[in-house]
């Protein structure tokens, strides 16, 4: 059987053939793949010549090629449009990476020769790109335990493979949970929900074989329907299902790996003679140490606390106001926040949403990107993995620069949240490539396509890791695109979230679905004037999330991961209305891979350089000032990891940022 996984692909912009590809095709191909790879870390380790950048760094950069080419297409189709064989699939190969990328990094041979290179490395005569390749090299060595020898490597190994095993599985039961559950609605069941929620509900009915409408856990559906359903009894249901993903027992339960997990990666810090598992992820970042992320978050907590809990009070005496008596629960937040935003802004979503159509806010996407960057976009007419994908090519100048996929619909087999990844990072060695960039999201599906106006910011959001992908500039892939440090990676995403506020954006591409008219300034005023609205609620269920992945890092892991969370949070004094926004048991963004361990803190982290970096474009005078956008790509975007994000971001603004323009941006300023 011949396998296309494994060939050269001659489509267009070497685009992976998805039409060509089958499941049958990815063990085998992993297998050769692997064995390629292998063989090739041999050959650089047991090279006789002695060690040079070109024939180990530059060797190693470029090793393991058409692995890649198998994981990129595999891991996109896992996470974006999973099946069981490929949930299978992923349990068989988590165990073997892991053990490959500890062959790779405890090779004795291997890491003298990176060592001789490092000690010699004045001699060397790299230029800045190559310095930096070296030192990344030797540092992810280092702290993959290279240094370790006998039965402290031998536990190394144990250890990260063991981990990828825990990752895969905490993620294929939330997905198992999520998948699991709906809730059918009777006719009756749909009064006082919008057209756009009842549309959204039926199509899930009609994917699931149900008879009528359901709710399901994807955020884009459950979320309407807790913020407009005037049914608490359904309420209350939907939320504790949604809220219980993860934690209903049975083979599906992720807290005994969440406890698991954390023993772990403790161990694994102290082989590495690390005080705690924060300690050594966050050396690495900007933060540095656990006591600065602390200290931002706090400075972030009580404001936002001491906004959430007199909001509750108001939602508290309008849910009074209904006839209910008792104390405000976490399924009435949001839709009691609903009727006041209606109140106090005149602002309804379901009024909202004719104006933001998926394909509109997709332009105005792109509008921006080609107004800052030059870009232009071309749909592209090639086979992809799913039917709702869509992709485009990216141009500037008539250059070729980039592919751009969308995937934006939600699926029963799709992991739920939004993501970006690319295919094929960006390089120039060992040839020039451009990035395949994907953004996956979870919106509901309706035909035309409408978005609430916190869909169409996780558009702009992820929009904006893809442009660090298409604008990157750099030699090597390792350097490229969102290469770089956890708590900068969210500064171009966040930051692009900017520019859907921009008057300008949306009063050029809000057109009304039916009528195709632009959307009233009145509307559009009172959407910019609501953008801060139910910031303390959003802000505390989001810095309660953070400082429990802290604690749960940064001193001795907790037995019952479920009481650290609930000490946590009493300790904070938690308004009792609002949730973690990810409770333990389905915080992926912790406990399906390492990425955001120790690490949830990063996208506040960045909303500080964002906030200021935008500032940047208002004291130009323009969301678009040429200077200020060519200052951003040459500084920032087009740079990845080739440089400190301290120095990156100082190159752009002169200075690092403190916290308060993030406070005045969420309103939470004094």
């Amino acid at each position: 059987m011949t396998n296309p996984l494994l060939e050269s692909w001659d489509t267009a912009h070497e685009i992976a053939p998805f039409d060509r590809i089958e499941d049958a095709h990815f063990a085998p191909g992993f297998e050769t793949a692997l064995a390629e790879a292998r063989a090739e870390i041999a050959a650089i380790a047991d090279n006789p010549e002695p060690a040079t950048f070109a024939n180990t760094i530059e060797a190693l950069e470029q090793a393991g090629g058409a692995l890649d080419k198998v994981l990129s297409v595999f891991f996109t189709v896992a996470g974006a449009d999973s099946n069981a064989t490929r949930q299978a699939l992923q349990r068989e190969f988590s165990p073997k990476l892991a053990a490959y990328s500890s062959e790779i990094y405890s090779n004795a041979a291997l890491f003298g020769r990176v060592e001789a290179l490092w000690r010699g490395r004045e001699a060397l005569g790299l230029d800045p790109q190559q310095a930096r390749l070296l030192y990344l090299t030797r540092r992810g060595f280092i702290r993959a335990g290279a240094a370790l020898t006998g039965a402290e490597a031998q536990r190394m190994k144990e250890i990260m493979q063991r981990l990828a095993e825990l990752g895969t599985s905490f993620t294929q039961n939330l997905l198992a949970d999520e998948a699991g559950w709906h809730m059918e609605l009777g006719e009756e069941d749909l009064e006082g929900l919008p057209d756009f929620v009842v549309k959204a509900a039926r199509a899930a009915g009609a994917e699931k074989g149900a008879d009528g409408p359901v709710i399901t856990l994807s955020r884009s559906l459950i979320v309407p329907f807790l913020q407009y359903s005037p049914r608490r009894d359904l309420r209350e249901k939907a939320f504790r299902a949604w809220e219980a993903r993860g934690a209903n027992g049975g083979e599906t339960d992720n807290r005994a790996i969440a406890a698991e997990t954390l023993a772990l990666r403790e161990e694994r810090a102290k082989l590495l003679g690390y005080e705690s598992f924060a300690a050594f992820k966050l050396e690495t970042e900007m933060a540095g140490e656990p006591a600065a992320v602390r200290d931002l978050l706090m400075q972030v907590w009580e404001p936002a606390k001491a906004q959430a809990e007199a909001d509750a009070a108001r939602l508290t005496a309008m849910m009074l106001e209904d006839g209910i008596n008792g104390a405000l629960a976490p399924w009435d937040w949001r839709y009691y926040a609903e009727k006041r935003r209606r109140a106090e802004h005149d602002l309804d979503d379901a009024a909202l949403k004719p104006y933001l159509q998926l394909d509109r806010m997709i332009e105005a996407a792109f509008a921006c990107a080609n107004r800052l960057f030059g870009l232009e976009f071309s749909p592209l007419d090639v086979p992809l993995y799913h039917a709702d994908c869509r992709a485009w090519e990216v141009t500037r100048g008539g250059q070729h620069v980039a592919v751009f996929i969308g995937d934006y619909f939600a699926r029963g087999s799709k992991r739920s949240g939004a993501w970006c990844s690319a295919m094929r990072g960006q390089a120039k060695v060992p040839q020039v490539q451009g990035p395949v960039v994907i953004n996956v999201c979870n919106f509901a599906k309706s035909d035309p396509a409408l978005l609430s106006y916190d869909d169409a910011r996780t558009l702009f959001h992820e929009f904006g890791h893809a442009l660090h992908q298409m604008l990157s500039d750099v030699r090597y892939e390792r350097l490229s695109g969102t290469n770089v440090a956890r708590d900068f990676v969210e500064l171009p995403s966040q930051l692009y979230e900017h520019w859907l506020e921009v008057p300008e954006v949306l009063g050029e591409f809000a057109t009304h679905v039916e009528t195709g008219a632009p959307m009233p300034k009145e509307m559009l005023d009172k959407v910019l004037k609501a953008a801060n609205f139910d910031m303390g609620f959003q802000t505390v269920e989001y810095v309660a999330s953070a400082l429990v992945d802290l604690a749960f890092h940064e001193g001795t892991p907790p037995a019952d991961p479920m009481a650290k969370q609930a000490e946590v949070l009493a300790e904070l004094g938690m308004p009792q209305a609002i949730t973690m926004r990810h409770a333990t048991p389905q915080f992926a963004h912790v406990f399906a891979g390492d990425g955001y361990s120790s690490g949830y803190y990063s996208y506040m982290w960045s909303e500080v350089m964002d906030a200021d970096a935008f500032a940047a474009f208002e004291e130009a005078g323009s969301a678009f000032d040429p200077a200020t956008a060519r200052a951003l790509e040459e500084n920032i975007l087009s740079r990845g990891g080739s440089e400190e994000a301290e120095t990156l971001y100082t190159a752009f603004r002169g200075r690092l940022p403190g916290v308060e323009a993030l406070l005045k941006g969420r309103g939470l300023a004094a």
